[in-house]
């Protein structure tokens, strides 16, 4: 009978649910790593960690349930690499962490813990501790993944108006839930009365509401934030709170946690210490869910959490699995080349690869094309359903002809009428890939982990000066490809480089004029 080793405590369904097929062990009893080797599943929440070393030693194994979202203490790709599936429960926490967001907001409107806190030392303070109706008041919601529209449905029950703002969610979905749609972050700062934070944590979200944000909005703003700590500038809510530039505030999360910084020293400022998962019900779920998907994994089923790349059959694998990396950087580039808008994604195979069930590879592509840009972490599973939260219209095609190309992989995004294509192969025994044209050009360049393109007027000297500015900036060109509509036309040059563009620099070659448009994009 197969073994199965419940590390933490879970959800006693879960733990029955496994009981009933699988041989249970619950809790450790001494090394972890000693103990790994017995067993063919896994189940942990977030104290136990799965090191490489630790999986090393895990022979057997074959799932690892993480009872939760995150999956920080799970060596994932030395799991993939062992062939271990890793799933989590990442819709364990929705409701709670919606539900938190609106329980905030309204101890905010009503400013219900200071009136309590008072009333227990005995200051009876009607008059200090008076609210406002959330009633016709508006609330801006910034990130319109999986949690907003849930605090955006919430809302509508109080009778609160919803403006948000998420340019990677199609605009069907925002009518469908009755949420206002606005173009910029500063649409919604200009209407809100309470402003909500729902964005997934990138390198561009990162401190995005700061000193800049709090001057666009209306006086009296209330701030909520239950999603990440780092996307708030805390400094600079500090001075909008004691200017009176914001009324209130409401915060579950901090930069740095446990938090003890100054915010706790105001009145106007409710807090609570990152409970916004921390429900029963969340922890039960993720239990519960995470027992089904190690049954699932268990029995040759399909893993509806995978957080790596799912099993298929070995014979399919060897033809595709070259394509699946493939896919993915094609799905990344495609979206960044059209600025992360779509409403609509065809994935085209054309050769050989037509032949095959290519969904795994349309899989990947939006897996690629979506990393970075969810509220959750975005996996070869639940990429499909982000899509389709979004109004995203996904579309496969195959054809037998391919022209030039053995086998040739095309992704197509099409928003407001623009269409971005690119397209790529392998080449080679190690299956290099290639990228063989992009925004209506045709090239042949390997796709490296940094890339930068520029469209311009085919004249003479456009190279010469680009080389010129990448140079003094420090940055080397590893490869060059340009090509062109036709002479004195349109050209298109990419190039791979071996180190980031210095802040500022591709805008810097845009303010010179001599190019139309610039993308600097990793796929690192």
């Amino acid at each position: 009978m197969k073994r199965v080793l419940i590390a933490e405590p879970i959800a006693e369904a879960g733990v029955e649910l496994l009981r009933e097929h699988y041989e249970v062990d619950v809790g450790l009893n001494g090394d972890l790593a000693e103990q790994i080797g017995a067993y063919d599943a896994i189940v942990i929440r977030s104290a136990t960690k799965l090191t490489a070393d630790v999986l090393e030693r895990a022979d057997r194994l074959k799932v690892i349930g993480r009872a939760g979202v995150g999956v920080d203490n799970v060596d994932v790709e030395t799991a993939t690499r062992r062939g271990i599936v890793v799933a989590n429960a990442p819709e364990s926490t929705v409701v709670s962490a919606a539900e938190h967001t609106i329980g905030l907001l309204l101890a905010l409107s009503r400013n219900i813990p200071q009136a309590y806190a008072a009333l227990k030392q005995g200051r009876w303070e009607r008059g200090r501790y008076g609210g406002i109706e959330l009633e016709g008041k508006t609330l801006g919601v910034l990130g319109f993944g999986r949690i907003g529209q849930q605090v955006a449905r919430r809302a509508l029950g109080l009778g609160m108006r919803i403006v948000a703002y998420d340019p990677f969610v199609a605009k069907e979905r925002f009518r469908e839930l009755g949420a206002d749609r606005v173009e910029t972050p500063e649409d919604v700062y200009e209407a809100a009365d309470f402003v909500t934070l729902h964005l997934p944590l990138t390198d561009e979200t990162r401190g995005s509401l700061g000193k800049e944000a709090f001057a666009q909005m209306k006086d009296g703003v209330r701030v909520i934030n239950a999603a990440r700590g780092e996307l708030l500038d805390e400094a600079a809510l500090l001075e909008a709170l004691r200017s009176g530039k914001v009324a209130a505030a409401a915060l579950d999360v901090f930069s740095a946690e446990p938090y003890t910084g100054p915010l706790l020293e105001l009145d106007n400022v409710i807090v609570t210490p990152h409970l916004a998962a921390s429900t029963e019900e969340a922890q039960d779920r993720a239990g519960l869910i995470v027992a089904e998907q190690v049954a699932a994994a268990l029995e040759g089923a399909l893993i509806t959490n995978a957080v790596n790349i799912p099993a298929i059959r070995a014979e399919d694998m060897e033809a595709l699995g070259p394509f699946v990396p493939l896919a993915a950087k094609l799905g990344r580039l495609a979206l960044e080349l059209a600025d992360g808008r779509a409403d609509e994604l065809t994935l085209a195979y054309y050769g050989g690869l037509s032949g095959y069930d290519t969904r795994l590879l349309t899989v990947a592509a939006l897996n690629g094309a979506f990393q970075g840009r969810s509220d959750t972490p975005v996996n070869y599973v639940n990429a499909p359903l982000i899509a389709a939260e979004r109004g995203i219209e996904v579309r496969e095609e195959r054809r037998r002809a391919s022209r030039d190309f053995t086998n040739l992989v095309r992704v197509v995004v099409r928003s407001n009428g623009d269409e971005v294509r690119v397209a790529g192969t392998t080449i080679g025994k190690d299956n290099r890939h290639w990228l063989v044209s992009a925004l209506g050009f045709e090239l042949e360049m390997e796709l490296a982990p940094l890339l930068v393109f520029f469209r311009y007027d085919d004249v003479p000297g456009v190279i010469g000066r680009l080389g010129s500015l990448f140079g003094e900036a420090g940055v080397n060109i590893a490869n060059m490809a340009v090509s062109r509509s036709r002479r004195g036309g349109k050209a298109l040059m990419a190039l791979s480089i071996d180190s980031p563009p210095p802040a500022g620099l591709v805008d810097d070659v845009l303010a010179e004029g001599f190019v139309d448009d610039a993308h600097f994009i990793s796929l690192a």
